[in-house]
């Protein structure tokens, strides 16, 4: 039985609800475990994004879940973040970072160089069918650094770039599978993000085959809505819940600072 959502974000980013919407809609839906994790990006240029956590109020946000935490005794909250990954900026993101008691963070690639991945279709749509491949392998490669980092506990939405269904024409599975071999070696967890399913592509990420080569790598699973407002907090977790049982996985992971544990699925 899926009890805990980790991959959840609130005003603090770019979410539509606050997070006492967020505690109000998991107690809701039965859960037992709410995680916070709102974006948190350091870029090299020192861009700054609407959608994520300004990096000044990060005592604010922490604060505010931490109240949150001694508040509420019929559910368990959990402190996180999605972190953009920007390799020349991981050593300030260690430092920003290291002085709050996350329970887990999210390690994520949006960015290859200055090409959004994610935001809307547009890019992909402007490039051509090279160019689309040189961001899939971009993409792998960055993600494979980044659990290469050793930093981050969930490796997010492992396919995000099929996001609009542009996909590459040359085979880089063996990228691919390299990220995985990464995020093994580093002793992360990987996620079923459910909100693929509501996106164009209309799956949820990792597709069932890197699944199923994450579960043959013994790598833990969380099953995450992704959610960006308090009706989407447990959104496709049954299917997930099928999908993480066809890949042959039993158990799925929680984290308590920086801590792994496992519960049955």
């Amino acid at each position: 039985m899926i009890t805990a959502s980790y991959h959840n974000h609130t005003t603090w980013s770019d979410g539509a609800s606050t997070l006492a919407e967020m505690i109000d809609a998991a107690r809701r839906a039965g859960l037992k475990e709410l995680g916070i994790s709102d974006h948190f990006a350091l870029a090299p240029d020192n861009r700054r994004f609407t959608w994520a956590l300004a990096p000044e109020l990060l005592d604010a946000y922490v604060s505010q879940i931490q109240q949150a935490i001694a508040a509420t005794k019929d559910l368990k909250i959990r402190m996180g973040l999605e972190v953009d990954y920007f390799p020349e900026t991981m050593d300030l993101i260690r430092q920003r970072l290291a002085p709050y008691p996350f329970d887990y963070l999210i390690g994520s690639v949006h960015f290859v160089d200055d090409f959004v991945i994610d935001l809307n279709a547009q890019p992909w749509e402007g490039i051509s069918q090279d160019d689309r491949n040189r961001m899939w392998l971009g993409y792998w490669q960055r993600l494979r650094a980044a659990a290469e980092s050793r930093f981050f506990d969930i490796a997010g939405h492992f396919d995000l770039p099929k996001k609009f269904k542009y996909f590459p024409s040359a085979d880089l599975t063996g990228h691919a599978l390299g990220a995985l071999d990464a995020i093994a070696a580093a002793d992360m967890a990987i996620e079923i993000n459910c909100s693929g399913w509501d996106k164009p592509v209309a799956e949820a990420y990792p597709t069932p085959f890197y699944l199923q080569e994450a579960h043959r790598r013994k790598i833990p699973l969380v099953i995450n809505s992704d959610a960006h407002s308090a009706s989407d907090v447990t959104r496709n977790f049954e299917r997930a819940r099928r999908l993480a049982v066809d890949a042959g996985y039993t158990e799925l992971a929680g984290f308590e600072r920086r801590k792994r544990f496992a519960y049955p699925l």
